[in-house]
């Protein structure tokens, strides 16, 4: 079966990012037993992502690479934020490095990095960890099917073989 949209499909990938070295690490993989499943065409993974994969079927390898600008986007300079040590009140300062839940005034999730700590505030990166990056994909696509009435409802995928309540 041919990937195509309200369909879920499963499959294996490598993700390769070159680090500042120059050579390309394995930075993320999905397994045959742990499968990244998601309903294609709904919007859930990058669409230069999804385009890639259009017309494959089960039992196809693939590879391929995305810029920086159709993954992530570009590292943003500007995308730094300080905010007041007050804010931290009643727990530890987070250390540099460290990822931060936060939230935006119209109540959007994201994570900062702490880049540094001043004498009043915390500087935290707000640009996507993979941010500036190309991506390079290899995988296999393992089974395609089409989603359920259940999944179109709920717009994303409840597992490699639909949804199982315990």
């Amino acid at each position: 079966m041919k990937i195509k949209p309200q369909h879920v499909v499963s499959l294996t990938y490598d993700l390769y990012v070159k680090q500042d070295s120059g050579i390309e690490e394995l930075v993320e993989s999905a397994t045959e037993e742990q499968p990244l499943v998601f309903l294609y065409g709904a919007g859930q993974m990058l669409p230069k992502f999804e385009e890639n994969l259009n017309e494959l079927s089960t039992g196809d390898p693939y590879e391929f690479r995305l810029s920086a600008e159709d993954a992530y986007g570009n590292y943003d300079d500007e995308a730094v934020a300080s905010l007041p040590k007050e804010m931290f009140q009643g727990t530890d300062i987070p250390e540099i490095g460290s990822m931060l839940p936060l939230q935006d005034n119209h109540g959007n999730h994201f994570q900062g990095q702490v880049v540094s700590i001043a004498e009043d505030s915390v500087i935290v990166d707000l640009n996507h960890p993979m941010a500036g990056q190309e991506l390079h994909f290899k995988g296999m696509i393992i089974n395609v099917r089409p989603a359920t009435p259940e999944e179109l409802s709920h717009g994303h995928a409840h597992g490699p073989d639909g949804h199982h309540h315990h």
